[in-house]
């Protein structure tokens, strides 16, 4: 079974306005909160797909118990508690325009992590576990490892969706997919990343150094897939933007549900990847998937190397 771990969930706050102006009072309209964080996204995309998931996570606080309970009416979830409040990110939209602005975290400390360490290693149902989102305060990157480590002793592949520079050195844990943008790729393993024949070499670049699959996504310019012997590109849809929160997640889930039990399968992958993050995109959080189908009529994939 598929499990998300997500280090630093949140609840986000998603509202709209007609114009941000400094100093003044800017009105908002059409709040939306979503229970959320990377893994937790992965997860309720998932589970649209028809894949079975169970989360873990660590909430604290009043925001804690609400994202628990509401990730719980999706999913089976294994929490962690923690001191403190499960942090709550903004996102505003202002015409073309977004702001984001995401929130610290509850801080998780070494029993806190250990704990959750048991709960992966005593999950004997866990074939995969995807690894998303930023660090709580008081973990170090090198939580990352023991992760990687106690995987490898499950026998438990390991999917890594982290923007950390760390993701560098656990390379050499040799992950199944790392899941970049095209900045992160760039920022992360110091390669240039400006036209798509830069892309493509950074891509073989991070094969090399361990990489068994990469899927990096660009918003606007699509997505790139790496896998053993070919690298493939794919269109993003053409959509009216409300926000990009969780469209990342929700592609890495839709990929997932194809790609997963038949590695041949990269097209129709890459292709329900493209439309469900652009899904995504026309709403708050994940929104109801209605029209992956139709959009997919839209994407176009192609092999380029």
């Amino acid at each position: 079974m598929f499990y998300t771990l997500t280090t630093n969930p949140a609840i986000d706050m998603v509202v709209t306005c007609d114009k941000l102006v400094p100093n003044k009072v800017s009105r908002t309209r059409d709040a939306t909160y979503v229970p959320t964080g990377k893994g937790i996204n992965v997860s309720f995309a998932l589970d649209h797909f028809g894949i079975s998931s169970t989360i873990l996570g660590f909430f604290g606080g009043f925001t804690g118990r609400w994202l628990h309970e509401e990730a719980t009416k999706v999913c089976p979830v294994k929490s962690v508690e923690v001191q403190g409040i499960t942090r709550m990110n903004v996102f505003v939209t202002s015409g073309d325009d977004e702001y984001i602005m995401p929130s610290t975290g509850a801080p998780v400390p070494r029993d806190r992590q250990l704990e959750m360490l048991r709960v992966i290693e005593e999950s004997h149902d866990m074939s995969t576990l995807i690894v998303s989102g930023s660090l709580a305060p008081l973990m170090e990157p090198t939580y990352y490892d023991e992760i990687a480590l106690l995987c490898q002793q499950k026998a438990a592949e390991l999917i890594l969706d982290v923007s950390h520079p760390h993701l560098a050195e656990l390379l050499a844990h040799r992950p199944l997919l790392i899941k970049p943008n095209d900045e992160e790729l760039g920022e992360i393993f110091n390669v240039d990343v400006d036209s798509p024949d830069q892309i493509v070499r950074a891509l073989h670049d991070v094969h090399e150094r361990g990489a068994r699959n990469i899927l990096c996504t660009l918003g606007s310019r699509g997505a790139y897939f790496l896998d053993e012997s070919h690298v493939y590109h794919a269109t993003a849809a053409k959509v009216r933007m409300y926000s990009t929160v969780c469209a990342g997640d929700a592609s890495l889930a839709a990929f997932l549900s194809v790609w997963y039990d038949d590695r041949d399968a990269v097209v129709p992958a890459l292709t329900k990847a493209m439309a469900t993050g652009g899904n995504v995109a026309m709403s708050a959080g994940i929104g109801d998937l209605a029209l992956v189908g139709e959009l997919e009529k839209q994407i176009r994939v192609s092999e380029v190397d």
